[in-house]
């Protein structure tokens, strides 16, 4: 793979930065000095994968952007920003420190402007994306609760009934309340609940009871060793492509251009939304980019938006539709909402040192390195509000929260509220930003 040299900016050492755009949700993006040896790495093999873009790893050293980057020279000059248009491709640019100077090279077709500060670079790169990229009016997003920041797969019908019963007593403005991950048989088994949950239809109804709308989580192009589908349909896979390891076991992305993938995701939110389900929150898709033949013979990022396309079709435009795990460009005009950074955690500090793993660090970095895309692109979800006293720096992360979200979901059990915890998140939840553009 070539790059081409496109610009040797000369900057000052001791206070120039370079802003890099990672490739998916969970992708590290935001601003690093020029100094530093490299900008954050995987430290593990299958994170390559999970987190970051999977065929084009970055170089031992330096800054690479996914479609984006942007140079500032800390000498007063103009911020320089290389950024892509809307394309099938996106183009991986590179940037590296040497003699005093930012050399930056790409592997594929990049406009270069400049501007007077990052911020403003990047919100008018970001201003002309969407234009070319056919964004329509953003929504305004409901409010909502989360299963998973505290019960996580062992989640039961009884938990979201608890947690229902809570907020509705509490009168907490709480508008969708999200079912997570744990309803499901098994990852890739959308069709069949776990033992854990009877039947999602009585409970949407137990929820619209309260005045509520009922949302879901599915991982719609991700597979998993353990399933069915996996075991009865493997051309329905991306043929020679690993998506991850997780759940204890491999994952494998779906060839959304297979029509029997399609009919499968058709009858998957078919189902979703005959039982009331008006909300959805799709994560994993980067698995259905992965680099591999499909069968159409579409490139990958193509195949990646016909099955959003076809997913949108079925659950219908009323339906409130959240990505996660998903190539940021490559998406632009496909979603109402968007995770713009890691998963929160109740720690501080990311696994091996990686804030593309679930992290308070993680989802701060990249929650403000993607501050810009909101009311741009689409609403910015930079994670849930967790707020009970078991979260270290929660105060930190509730102001993060009110600065830098557009979309507010609460994911504590609200028993485990103590009086600080329940007046942030009522706040939180109360004033939810419009969906314009933040004032950077």
């Amino acid at each position: 793979m070539s790059y081409d040299e496109l610009a040797s900016i000369k900057v000052d050492g001791d206070r120039a930065r370079v802003y890099e755009h990672g490739w998916q949700s969970w992708s590290p993006s935001g601003s690093y000095p020029v100094t530093v040896r490299s900008s954050y790495r995987p430290v593990r093999a299958v994170t390559q994968s999970q987190s970051y873009r999977p065929e084009k790893p970055a170089p031992e050293t330096g800054f690479q952007g996914e479609g984006l980057l942007a140079v500032d020279p800390g000498t007063g000059d103009p911020v320089t920003v290389f950024g892509a248009a809307p394309d099938p491709t996106v183009p991986s640019i590179r940037a590296s420190y040497v003699d005093g100077h930012v050399v930056v090279s790409a592997d594929g077709p990049v406009g270069v402007t400049q501007s007077s500060t990052v911020d403003e670079g990047l919100a008018a790169w970001a201003d002309g994306f969407a234009a070319g990229a056919g964004v329509g009016p953003i929504r305004p997003a409901p409010t909502g609760w989360c299963s998973w920041y505290h019960y996580f797969t062992d989640v039961t019908a009884a938990d979201v009934e608890e947690n229902v019963a809570a907020i509705h007593e509490r009168e907490l403005p709480v508008d969708v309340i999200q079912i997570d991950d744990g309803w499901e048989s098994e990852i890739g088994d959308w069709l069949t609940l776990s033992g854990r949950f009877e039947s999602l239809e009585a409970l949407v109804e137990r929820i619209r009871a309260t005045g509520r709308r009922t949302g879901i989580w599915v991982a719609p192009f991700l597979v998993g060793a353990n399933s069915r589908v996996y075991a009865e349909h493997r051309d329905w896979l991306i043929p020679g492509t690993l998506a991850g390891h997780n759940w204890e076991q491999d994952t494998y992305g779906l060839d959304t251009t297979h029509p029997g993938a399609q009919d499968y995701l058709r009858r998957v939110f078919t189902m979703l939304r005959d039982v009331g389900v008006d909300y959805y929150k799709i994560d994993f898709i980067y698995a259905g980019a992965l680099d591999g033949p499909r069968h159409s013979g579409a490139d990958p990022l193509t195949a990646y938006r016909s099955g959003v396309e076809l997913i949108r079709e079925t659950i219908g435009p009323a339906a409130y539709l959240l990505g996660c795990g998903a190539p940021i460009l490559p998406s632009v005009g496909l979603f109402d909402a968007m995770r713009v950074s890691a998963d929160i955690a109740p720690h501080w500090a990311p696994l091996d040192g990686d804030p593309a793993l679930p992290s308070q660090q993680g989802a701060v970095f990249s929650a403000i390195g993607r501050a810009f895309q909101h009311g741009r692109f689409w609403v910015n979800d930079p994670d849930c509000i967790v707020a009970r006293p078991a979260v270290e720096r929660r105060e930190e992360w509730a102001e993060v929260v009110d600065r830098y979200g557009g979309l507010r979901v609460s994911s504590d059990r609200i028993a485990d509220l103590d009086e600080w915890g329940m007046t942030t998140t009522r706040r939180l939840l109360s004033e939810t930003p419009p969906p314009a553009p933040f004032a950077l």
